[in-house]
């Protein structure tokens, strides 16, 4: 009885409104959780899912060494709907801003630069038949390519959510 009193006096210094997340958790969080997986704890740490965004508008996701590239949601909104995805083969190595493919679109074609150093690993082949992926889900099933991330120190060159908004926002000035 005690405990249940000293829960109340300590909830009650509690605001009952959650505050609200920013933009760019709030898509980490959708990104992250998916309805038809079972709920467990992990340890993976909020960075190193992060995205982090390069000028020419390609996004990058590290886990486990591994990066998964794609377009920003800008970048495919001002493409329009995407018809072709040209990509790399695997095995590829790439520079860090060296193209590596290009999208086209049925208004403008735009080439692909890889966001940091490394060799291709896998490629998403389902763009193949279905380049509106791009479209319908950049940040999910509309992924270009995943590769290894050689020099980890690139990242800290590239852009987290907040700062991509302040550069999109200053692009539209």
């Amino acid at each position: 009885m005690a405990m249940r009193v000293a829960l109340r006096r300590l909830s009650a210094n509690f605001s009952p409104r959650l505050p609200r997340l920013s933009s760019a958790v709030q898509v980490s969080a959708r990104l992250l959780w998916r309805s038809d997986s079972p709920r467990t704890l992990s340890s993976t740490s909020v960075l190193s899912t992060a995205l982090k965004f390069t000028e020419k508008h390609e996004w990058v996701r590290v886990e486990g060494g591994i990066g998964t590239i794609g377009i920003s949601k800008y970048a495919q909104e001002a493409l329009g709907d995407v018809v072709y995805c040209g990509l790399p083969e695997v095995g590829q190595r790439l520079e860090q801003l060296e193209e590596f493919g290009a999208l086209e679109s049925v208004k403008a074609a735009s080439e692909l630069y890889s966001p940091l150093e490394g060799e291709v690993t896998e490629i998403n082949t389902e763009l193949a038949e279905n380049p509106g992926l791009v479209n319908k889900a950049c940040y999910a099933e509309g992924w270009l390519i995943k590769m290894t991330i050689e020099k980890p120190e690139e990242l800290e060159g590239l852009m987290d959510q907040a700062a991509y908004e302040t550069f999109i926002t200053s692009l539209e000035e």
